[in-house]
């Protein structure tokens, strides 16, 4: 179990743990939308949640559950939880549930606002990455590819044109 111990981020296992645990996010803001738009306070909305994840994210946010339960403060444990991660798309889901707590407003609306901006910017990451695709493939294509092809083609025509002309 991961709970309350995140590699450092300039550790491959941390990149990749830290990855992992932001694809999540997405799931768990439907969650809490999902539970909120039941009937659920934040706080068992968020208990909810934690119990339908799975994978670092599941681990995360059930060590979180687990110090609330055993007496720890609600927001105080979000902080540290978002502290801990230092995801910015897990940043605006604690904040979002901390004022929506606090100001009484709809859970359900503001995580599904948010769970639609985080896959909305995740969709226009992917789109950007895709861009830059084929400028990165070029070097690889004109300095390796290109006279590999120029030497297994052209190479033994030549050879043999040399050698019926001599």
């Amino acid at each position: 179990m991961l709970g309350r111990f995140v590699p450092g981020h300039r550790s491959r296992a941390g990149r990749r743990l830290r990855a992992a645990v932001d694809a999540e996010i997405p799931q768990l803001l439907d969650l809490l939308a999902a539970g909120s738009s039941a009937g659920l306070s934040a706080p068992l909305a968020f208990r909810r949640a934690a119990e339908g994840l799975s994978g670092p994210l599941a681990d995360e946010v059930g060590a979180t559950v687990r110090a609330v339960e055993l007496g720890a403060r609600w927001r105080e444990e979000l902080d540290l939880l978002a502290d801990r991660l230092d995801l910015p798309d897990l940043r605006r889901t604690v904040a979002a549930l901390t004022r929506t707590e606090s100001l009484g407003a709809s859970l359900a609306q503001a995580t599904a606002d948010l769970a639609a901006t985080v896959r909305q910017a995740r969709r226009a990451a992917t789109t950007e990455r895709a861009r830059t695709a084929p400028v990165k493939m070029l070097f690889p294509l004109v300095f390796l590819v290109l006279p590999a092809f120029l030497l297994l083609t052209v190479v033994p025509v030549l050879l043999t044109t040399v050698r019926s002309i001599g």
